[in-house]
């Protein structure tokens, strides 16, 4: 114990305590943030809650409580700088009607568009597609506010239980489908247009990851009625998807494409002759 209490250990400790104190976060914020996010989720979809209302004050009662969480929620974020958190969670709740809105839409094109799904309950229940939205969806009007660290910590949060990664300063249109959707990356500066259906471990991404790129487009634009096939990949601020278009599985796409395009990756197969198999021949298909 006494080889703790030298001059290197001393330093250590009042670096350590230097960090807290401006590193003030802790692991209750995380915490706190995704209890906020389900009780939004429970609050606007009864699919996830216990509670029951019986009249249009209960409804605006408990969205009165959602604000004053997120007001408290706000304030630790903002415990080093200036104190705006009511009127940014005011902001945020006049949002709630049009992301409701939204996110019914987004439930309702998926179960249209998907043949194995028996009904909407079945999707927002069931599908982590429409889950990765909804969270997104939430924490992308947050980030429009400015609000720093809890929009990222909602969509990790979606990242960690779907397998879907959505920056939440992706901007994306409703409806949207999402089919399956592990392994789904969808980087910040991305644009989305409405009807736009994405199956799983798709990239849209960026062609450099310089930080001194942070403030430019480095992600691409999908224009509305785009479907992007599974392992799809698409790069690029300046790559374009026009409106209509097909982009077939495992694609590699940096450059952009017109509207009502096909584009796929071209495969070659072989197939090896029986009576030549010991002479090493292949006839390619």
């Amino acid at each position: 114990m006494n080889n703790l209490i030298d001059s290197s250990f001393s330093k250590f400790a009042e670096k350590l305590l230097n960090k807290r104190e401006i590193h003030s976060c802790t692991a209750s914020l995380k915490k706190e943030a995704i209890d906020f996010l389900n009780d939004t989720i429970d609050f606007l979809f009864p699919h996830f809650s216990t509670k029951n209302y019986y009249s249009p004050q209960d409804v605006l009662a408990n969205l009165q409580l959602i604000e004053r969480n997120l007001i408290s929620l706000l304030k630790r974020v903002n415990s080093n700088g200036e104190n705006n958190s009511k009127e940014l969670a005011e902001n945020f709740i006049a949002k709630i009607p049009q992301t409701h809105d939204m996110l019914w839409l987004d439930a309702e094109a998926i179960f249209k568009g998907d043949p194995a799904a028996e009904s909407i309950d079945e999707v927002i229940l069931a599908y982590p597609g429409f889950m990765a939205i909804a969270i997104y969806r939430l924490a992308h009007e947050l980030y429009k506010l400015k609000v720093s660290i809890i929009p990222r910590i909602l969509t990790e949060h979606a990242h960690e239980i779907t397998g879907i990664d959505i920056h939440p300063g992706a901007e994306i249109g409703s409806p949207f489908f999402i089919d399956h959707g592990t392994g789904i990356v969808i980087g910040e500066t991305t644009k989305i247009g409405k009807n736009v259906k994405i199956y799983q471990g798709v990239t849209l991404g960026a062609l450099s990851v310089e930080k001194s790129l942070a403030n430019k487009k480095r992600h691409p634009t999908i224009h509305d009625d785009v479907i992007i096939y599974s392992q799809a990949v698409i790069l690029g601020g300046d790559t374009v998807i026009g409106q209509g278009s097909i982009i077939g599985g495992n694609a590699w796409v940096t450059q952009s494409v017109p509207s009502n395009s096909i584009v796929y990756s071209k495969m070659e197969m072989k197939v090896r002759s029986n009576e030549n198999y010991f002479n090493n021949i292949d006839y390619i298909i």
